[in-house]
C-alpha cells in the first residue's frame, strides 16, 4: 500500500488538495467539484482530466442543483432498501449519490437538490427531490 506523508504530499498535489481534504474551508453543506484551467471540463474527484489528461485542476463551488440520470434500488448490506443514484450536475459533472425518499419513487430526470454533503455511513453526497415527480401525459 502506497502511503504519502501529508506535507509531501500537499506541496506535490498544488490546487486538488482542496477536495482530497477531509472538509475544505467553509463546507457544512457545499459540493465541491474540479475545472480543468486547459479545456474546461468539470469533473468530480480526480486527479488527471478524463479529457486532456491535464493536472491542473481548479477547485470551485457547486450549486447543488442537478438532475438524474440514473437510479437504482439496491438490497445488498443494508436491512431495508436504498437508491443509488447518478445525478448530473448544472455544472456538467455527474457524481454518484444517494436521494432521499422512496427508492422507488427516484426517476430519471427528477430534478434535485443537494441535501447534506457526505451521507454519514456510506460517505456519499445526499439530494433531495426539487419537484413533484415527473408524470407524461396523465
Amino acid at each position: 500500500m502506497y502511503h504519502l506523508s501529508g506535507n509531501a504530499a500537499r506541496a506535490a498535489a498544488g490546487t486538488t488538495t482542496d477536495v482530497l481534504d477531509a472538509k475544505p474551508e467553509g463546507s457544512g453543506n457545499v459540493l465541491f467539484f474540479q475545472r480543468c484551467t486547459w479545456c474546461g471540463t468539470a469533473m468530480y474527484h480526480r486527479l488527471l482530466c478524463p479529457v486532456c489528461q491535464g493536472s491542473d485542476l481548479r477547485t470551485e463551488r457547486s450549486e447543488g442543483i442537478g438532475t438524474v440520470r440514473h437510479s437504482s434500488v439496491l438490497h445488498r448490506n443494508t436491512p431495508a432498501a436504498r437508491n443509488v443514484s447518478l445525478v448530473e450536475m448544472a455544472e456538467g459533472f455527474v457524481l454518484r449519490g444517494r436521494v432521499m425518499g422512496p427508492p422507488v419513487g427516484v426517476h430519471c430526470g427528477d430534478r434535485v437538490r443537494l441535501s447534506t454533503a457526505k451521507d454519514p455511513v456510506r460517505g456519499e453526497p445526499v439530494f433531495q427531490l426539487t419537484d413533484e415527480p415527473y408524470t407524461a401525459w396523465t
